[in-house]
């Protein structure tokens, strides 16, 4: 039986709006999620994108227990979220990016012994992951520090710390690394490979961060107008997307550009030339033969299309 189970799952906000010339405002219902269906297996890591408005957060909302679906069924670990929320809640843990579950005024220790309390830990079993979190997070500098005193990443950490004081089994990241530098992000991804790797947590990460995905998801689901408009690998909707590739090449003295193929697009830029190819059309090594036909090369570096442009440009067919 998978860890996370959907079928049908549908849930609709009232949402009022007032029109020109009206007193009373009209209402309006929105569909936010409509028969959404999907399973995944305990252990598994999978990224849940889409445009803002898909019905991501939504959806998360939902199997944290937070809301009610009108029609259609879900259960995590055997439990309906918002049948069982008590139980459920010890099970799950939740980090949204702009939201807080940490107390803003006192210090981070301080907010971790309460959620000590809430969760029931016994005192041995807090003390041992506790000081794990603190070494995986490197946590020791500011954990006696209030958490309104932080900086983002530092905030961002201790609030993953506060989310698995209770080793939840799932673990569900809305919008994680939104605000963060490079360096933050790059330590926040390491630590949940390595917390999907040595405990087996489920993770379900919504972002919009594509760089978030390919690091850290081999499956991807793409939700658009509520409806789950793709289910698989995140190499396969790729490779769908993944049409141009760019290559950027400078000669040593009497080195020119030869002749391309009409489907190659090159520009220079100084004495260096910049080509946009399809390599389906025109093979990789087909391609760089010829430009060592052209004379001795100073420098080439091949780029892969960005993995934001590839994205947009299936929201774009998918009319997202």
């Amino acid at each position: 039986m998978p860890y996370i189970e959907t079928k049908d799952l549908t849930k609709t906000f009232i949402v009022r709006s007032k029109k020109d010339g009206h007193i009373l405002r009209e209402k309006k219902a929105i569909c936010a999620l409509d028969h959404v269906s999907f399973s995944v297996e305990k252990g598994e890591l999978c990224g849940y994108i889409g445009p803002n408005g898909a019905g991501k957060s939504t959806t998360v909302k939902l199997l944290c227990g937070i809301l009610t679906a009108e029609s259609g069924q879900a259960t995590v670990g055997g439990l309906t979220p918002w049948k069982s929320r008590k139980e459920h809640a010890r099970h799950i843990g939740v980090v949204f990016g702009q939201r807080s579950q940490l107390w803003w005024d006192v210090p981070v220790i301080d907010s971790y012994q309460l959620l000590r309390d809430i969760y029931r830990i016994p005192e041995h079993q807090y003390k041992k992951r506790l000081d794990e979190l603190i070494g995986a997070l490197s946590l020791e500098d500011f954990l006696h520090t209030p958490l309104r005193q932080l900086s983002l990443g530092m905030r961002m950490r201790a609030e993953l710390g506060g989310s698995l004081l209770h080793s939840p089994e799932l673990l569900f990241l809305d919008e994680p690394t939104i605000g963060l530098d490079a360096v933050s992000k790059l330590q926040l991804r390491e630590f949940l490979l390595e917390e999907n790797r040595q405990h087996g947590t489920t993770i379900m990460l919504t972002t919009h961060d594509m760089e978030d995905i390919s690091a850290l998801c081999q499956r991807v689901m793409v939700l658009g107008h509520g409806k789950l408009l793709f289910d698989g690998s995140l190499q396969s909707l790729l490779n769908r997307y993944d049409t141009l590739r760019t290559v950027h090449v400078r000669y040593q003295a009497g080195g020119r550009l030869p002749q391309l193929p009409p489907c190659a697009l090159a520009k220079q830029e100084g004495d260096a030339y910049i080509i946009t190819y399809p390599p389906k059309e025109l093979p990789t090594d087909h391609m760089l033969t010829l430009l060592q036909s052209g004379g001795a090369i100073a420098e080439m570096t091949l780029h892969e299309r960005n993995i934001d442009h590839m994205i947009a440009d299936m929201y774009r067919e998918m009319a997202l």
